[in-house]
């Protein structure tokens, strides 16, 4: 028979041998708990909408944010207006996922994806869509300007009736009815951007009744800002895709005209570089 002394060494070494293997599992447990997490950010903004973006740069008093990963999008955000920043981890792996429950959180609305889907929608890039709410609004869902435009694309409450938005403060249906009133003024100018810009800020019928920007400081500074915004967005982007080898400087011109078309279907996405001069604010 063993004696209690020989039973109570075996015992300890037992648990020493088993305590690496102990220890083996611990970390292995642990590593998987706290696998990085490549993640994007939301910026979230005081009027409660968020913006994912892959990075920011703050220059002066806005916040750049970087949409793509590779620099060509990006929208310029009054710095006071972002409220904080949160972390987007990716999705996680898919034997994971099946066994950790999504946590179920509600997320601001995302401005990229409004403006993404009305201007998928009327055929506008996002780009230019986003420098007029940036011109018009400063991203303030609940801005009115003095004359009584509402929200973000600044509809006029008959405009906004008669695009079927019942609600100006709605940032969807605002953005929707903002996207589809530019296509409508850039189909009856025949794509000519400022033309249609100025009858957005303006009114067609002054447009019409000076035979294109009306002599109105106000109008012009307002072409002018989303031009040169517009404009600036698209030099990243080429600077973004080009190699450097290619790279030219670019091409300036008084307006950029897209084919015309009656059929919405078969229209090109608005696209326009224009020589830009000085602006000012226009609310």
């Amino acid at each position: 028979m063993w004696s209690a002394a020989r039973m109570l060494d075996m015992k300890k070494a037992i648990q020493i041998l088993a305590w690496p293997a102990l220890i083996a599992a611990f970390i292995a447990l642990c590593a998987m708990t706290t696998l990085p997490c490549l993640a994007a950010d939301s910026a979230v903004l005081r009027n409660g909408f968020s913006i994912r973006h892959e990075r920011r740069q703050v220059i002066g008093t806005i916040t750049r944010l970087f949409v793509d990963g590779d620099n060509s999008s990006f929208v310029d955000i009054p710095t006071a207006e972002i409220d904080h920043f949160e972390a987007i981890p990716d999705e996680l792996p898919l034997h994971l996922a099946t066994q950790v429950p999504a946590p179920q959180v509600q997320h601001p609305m995302d401005l990229n994806e409004v403006v993404r889907t009305a201007s998928g929608t009327y055929r506008l890039d996002p780009d230019l869509v986003n420098s007029v709410i940036r011109a018009e609004s400063g991203f303030n869902v609940r801005a009115v300007s003095p004359k009584g435009a509402q929200g973000l694309m600044q509809l006029m409450p008959q405009t906004a009736s008669q695009l079927g938005v019942h609600n100006a403060f709605d940032p969807q249906a605002n953005v929707e009815g903002g996207a589809r009133y530019l296509r409508e003024l850039l189909e009856r100018y025949n794509f000519d951007l400022v033309k249609a810009l100025a009858a957005y800020n303006a009114g067609p019928h002054r447009v019409e009744q000076y035979g294109g920007v009306p002599p109105y400081y106000e109008t012009k500074a307002y072409v002018a800002r989303i031009v040169r915004d517009f404009n600036k967005k698209k030099l990243a982007a080429q600077a973004a895709t080009q190699p450097a080898t290619q790279k030219k400087p670019p091409i300036k011109s008084t307006t950029t005209h897209a084919p015309s078309t009656k059929s919405r279907k078969s229209s090109p996405q608005t696209e326009a570089k224009v020589a830009a001069g000085p602006a000012s604010d226009h609310n």
